[in-house]
């Protein structure tokens, strides 16, 4: 996509809306193929990754190594189950590596290897790693002159590895305002709630202090994250602090029996599952839509 990306308008919301929609399914699908993935963390990270791969981002599936596209380090990388399918869905691999997805001999796991799959900069698995990639590549593009976008997507519950906060005193400390670190505010982890096990926030203060710009969202709102991630390419040009996103989302949103439920972290469907699933997200995106014609201009 290139850096000028329009009007966000009525139809522009709903293109987006119908979009996701084919992602989260996709989704669905991708993990029937492979068995079971991380699937609350794949549909609360969906919306973002939408609006950033299919509005903001300067890639070329065509040209995946092209010097000044943007980067996006998906942090949070057991979402693999959700990010493949936007990768592949853009055009950079076809629906074939999807069909053996983390099975013997495909190029597509659970964790997304960049030596195996087009498209991805960074390999990421561990937690607590994906801010200092992003770092590292965002203090590349002040050096070269570049005039990249560096995007970092991470979970809530990563954010309680110290590893994390080093790399956002780097960001702040180097001036990386081309850097842009949004945290999926889930509120859950595989081992429960992310209060109960170590408590984040208050995460907006927090990235506050340590002297980035900070928007506080509902991760869910195409309206709201729009918004945020002009204003954080707006600052980018003229300003001298990396920004944080903070988005506040659901984990397994728009599936009723997976939102807000940790036990979702990881999982498998069978066949009257999948079709609760699918009937869940009917509602859900007639839901999104509604809204979508309502508030939008």
């Amino acid at each position: 996509m290139p850096a000028n990306f329009g009007t966000f308008d009525k139809a522009e919301w709903l293109r987006l809306e119908k979009k996701a929609d084919e992602l989260r399914r996709l989704t669905l699908q991708t993990s029937i193929w492979g068995g079971s993935g991380h699937l609350g963390g794949a549909m609360s990270a969906m919306d973002v990754m939408t609006i950033l791969y299919h509005r903001f981002m300067k890639v070329n599936p065509n040209n995946p190594k092209m010097e000044d596209r943007d980067r996006f380090v998906l942090s949070k990388g057991h979402a693999a189950v959700g990010y493949a399918p936007v990768l592949v869905d853009y055009g950079f691999m076809p629906i074939d590596e999807l069909k053996i997805f983390n099975l013997t001999g495909a190029k597509i796991g659970m964790h997304l290897d960049s030596n195996k799959v087009k498209g991805v900069d960074y390999s990421t698995g561990s937690l607590g790693h994906g801010i200092s990639l992003g770092v590292g590549a965002a203090l590349a593009a002040k050096l070269q002159g570049k005039d990249y976008m560096t995007y970092v997507l991470c979970g809530d519950g990563e954010m309680n590895e110290g590893s994390n906060w080093e790399g956002i005193m780097s960001a702040a400390q180097f001036k990386l305002s081309n850097l842009v670190v949004m945290v999926d505010n889930n509120k859950c982890m595989i081992d429960g709630r992310v209060a109960d096990e170590m408590n984040i926030e208050p995460l907006d203060a927090k990235f506050r202090a340590f002297n980035f710009n900070t928007y506080r969202i509902d991760g869910h709102n195409f309206s709201e994250l729009n918004a945020a991630i002009e204003a954080a390419i707006a600052n980018s040009k003229n300003g001298d602090k990396p920004t944080a996103i903070v988005l506040d989302t659901f984990k397994g949103e728009g599936i009723d029996f997976m939102k807000d439920n940790y036990l979702w972290h990881y999982g498998s469907l069978d066949d009257a599952k999948l079709a609760e699933a699918h009937a869940s997200l009917d509602a859900y995106y007639k839901e999104r839509c509604e809204r979508a014609e309502k508030e939008g201009k």
